[in-house]
């Protein structure tokens, strides 16, 4: 019953709006406000109402849950051969069983702008059991905000589907409060729905609601909207089109109180921005750099997840522009702090990683994959060197300077995050495949082109060659060398020996520097009488370098 009157109180209606069918140029689909006169106020309120009354005051500051607005093909316009066949069978499916259904958030907005959307999620009135028990392989994840993963196909073929249940705004100050976060407070969060930490930031929202304040609980209003394959409308409360056409980022609600219930909004907003080349609305922008101290609070493993995100959208140099931008280019993310900070602009590594990153973007943009550990290897490659300078002048092996450069770049920059095995393996491999590179000989160059790992390392090195940080004549060896056959490779092979005898020579007389010898990373001439040390070695010295190379890897 309160529910209901505080409904009628905000002159709420459950009545759908449908455009008729004309231009979207001339619909508003933002409410006007309703006028005092449409309110049903009691002339005398009941003790019921004024409590009822009360209630809707304090709900004030939360998000407005807006009008349902029906929007028909001929205003949206979404080209239908853009969508995805298994998530329509997905709303399909849930519709046949008597549920909502709909395609929802980023998909509809790229369908709005004429792009085929990378992933589709759908949005549905159905409980996570309920779509579980739909589909024949569907899975259940989650403990922050439970989902449904549902899966077609197999191997590299196969695609998830996310499902989501509609999900209730409930009042932040109603919530139950816990120290810490998402980690470090497992057990307060045991068995409970609603669940926020000391600032205000959710922790689990896990309560089912209608879709109107599912809706609201979204962050921006061009996320806001929800697309039935089926009768070929998008349903939009909060003017989510308009500002799509308009190319503008608006948070629904109190963009303050929305960066406190996620901050990871604060990445998620630049992101959007740089990546879809919108303007971000001024409301939305001008807390961000006073909210960005929220950030400390959400997890590294979360935080790394989203700065991963923010330079594989295709657009990652105007990621990083549109942080500096929104002053969070510093102190936000410890990997874009060796590569942002202004007292790098000079010290060459800028190059380096605009050339990388613009790479990368190329890729993505070819619908190519990018592989998480080459990008931050090039973002840290001369933390990595600096380090391992240090190191040597300190008297250590080239080798070993290099290995524990590495270590200690590694802990200071990425830390502790879930997955860092894979990834640390794969970045020291590039990174310690670079002075391995410099060895010409017949057994390490065989060794090195049979890896898994060595398109990875080679393009490594052709990046620097392309900077003047690596010698050009030693990339295009390799490049030749990866596709020869036998024959040339022979050839290859006493080329090197000539260029090798060129260098050294020229170091003798003083030409070049004693690191030119090698070129590399740790990788200078003494390293190579080393491997003569060996007694008992063929005169070809060829078991000698084989297992200069193993111990060197």
């Amino acid at each position: 019953m309160i529910k209901n009157i505080i409904r009628k109180l905000l002159g709420k209606s459950s009545l759908s709006t449908p455009v008729g069918e004309t231009t979207l140029e001339a619909v508003s689909l933002r409410p006007a406000a309703a006028p005092a006169a449409a309110l049903p106020l009691p002339v005398e309120p009941t003790p019921v109402a004024v409590a009822a009354a009360e209630v809707a005051a304090a709900a004030v500051a939360g998000p407005v849950r807006g009008t349902r607005v029906e929007v028909p093909a001929s205003v949206h316009r979404i080209d239908a051969s853009l969508l995805d066949e298994r998530a329509v069978k997905v709303v399909t499916t849930l519709q046949d069983a008597g549920f909502e259904a709909y395609i929802v958030g980023g998909a509809v907005r790229d369908l709005l702008l004429g792009h085929r959307p990378k992933d589709f999620d759908v949005a549905t009135n159905a409980t996570p059991e309920q779509v579980k028990g739909l589909f024949r392989r569907a899975f259940i994840i989650g403990r922050r905000f439970r989902i449904v993963h549902v899966v077609h196909g197999r191997g590299r073929e196969h695609e998830v589907i996310e499902v989501s249940t509609f999900r209730a705004y409930l009042d932040p100050a109603a919530a139950e409060q816990v120290e810490g976060n998402e980690k470090t407070s497992r057990a307060a969060l045991a068995d409970k729905s609603h669940v926020v930490d000391a600032s205000g930031r959710v922790l689990r929202d896990n309560v089912w609601g209608p879709q109107d304040e599912d809706a609201a609980r979204r962050d921006f209003t061009v996320n806001a909207l929800y697309y039935d394959p089926r009768r070929r409308i998008v349903v939009d409360y909060h003017d989510g089109i308009a500002d799509a056409r308009a190319r503008v980022l608006r948070m629904i609600g109190d963009p303050v109180t929305r960066y406190r219930e996620d901050p990871v909004r604060i990445i998620r907003v630049v992101r959007f921005a740089a990546k879809l080349g919108f303007e971000i609305e001024p409301g939305t922008r001008e807390p961000i750099r006073a909210c960005a101290e929220l950030l400390s609070a959400v997890p590294a493993s979360r935080m790394f997840d989203e700065m991963i995100k923010l330079l594989q959208t295709g657009h990652s140099l105007a990621s990083l522009e549109e942080l500096r931008k929104q002053g969070l280019h510093s102190g936000i993310f410890p990997i874009l702090d060796a590569v942002l900070d202004d007292v790098h602009r000079d010290d060459g590594r800028e190059q380096f990683i605009q050339r990388a990153l613009a790479d990368t973007d190329r890729r993505v943009g070819e619908g190519k994959p990018v592989a998480p550990s080459f990008m931050l290897a090039c973002m840290l490659w001369h933390d990595v060197v600096r380090r391992a300078d240090e190191l040597r002048a300190r008297g250590e092996l080239p080798v070993p300077a290099l290995q524990l450069a590495i270590d200690a770049v590694f802990d200071a920059r990425i830390g502790d995050i879930s997955g860092r095995g894979k990834l640390a393996a794969d970045m020291r491999e590039i990174w310690m495949m670079q002075p391995r590179l410099e060895r010409r000989t017949p057994s390490a160059a065989l060794a090195l082109v049979a890896q898994p790992r060595f398109r990875a390392g080679f393009d490594f090195l052709r990046l620097r060659a392309d900077t003047g940080e690596a010698d050009a004549d030693l990339a295009q060896w390799w490049e030749r060398f990866s596709t020869a056959d036998d024959a040339l490779r022979e050839e290859l092979f006493v080329e090197a020996r000539q260029q090798d005898q060129a260098r050294r020579a020229a170091v003798a007389a003083g030409e070049l520097p004693a690191e030119a010898a090698a070129g590399a990373a740790g990788g200078p001439a003494k390293k190579r009488r080393r491997r003569r040390k060996p007694a008992g070695a063929r005169a070809d010295g060829a078991p000698a370098l084989a297992g200069a190379d193993a111990g060197g890897d």
